[in-house]
C-alpha cells in the first residue's frame, strides 16, 4: 500500500523534480552507507527502501524518456 502511495506521488513529478529527487535520494543512500561503516545506522531498513525509491525514480524517468520519444 504504501509503495503504490509513493509511485502515483512519484509519477505526478516532471522530469526535473525526478531528477532533484534522485539527487535527494542518492544523497541519503551515501550518508547511511556511512552510517552503517561507522556503525551508527539505526534504521537498517531505510537502506532498502532508499535503494528501491531509487530504482522507481530511474523508472518513471525511463518511461517518460520513451514516451516522449514515441511522441
Amino acid at each position: 500500500m504504501k509503495s503504490s502511495q509513493r509511485q502515483s506521488d512519484l509519477a505526478a513529478l516532471s522530469s526535473d523534480q525526478l531528477n532533484d529527487e534522485l539527487l535527494n535520494l542518492k544523497k541519503e543512500q551515501f550518508n547511511l552507507r556511512f552510517q552503517g561503516a561507522t556503525g551508527q545506522l539505526e534504521n537498517v531498513a531505510r537502506v532498502r527502501e532508499v535503494r528501491r525509491d531509487i530504482a522507481r525514480v530511474r523508472t518513471l524517468q525511463r518511461q517518460k524518456t520513451l514516451k516522449s520519444a514515441q511522441a
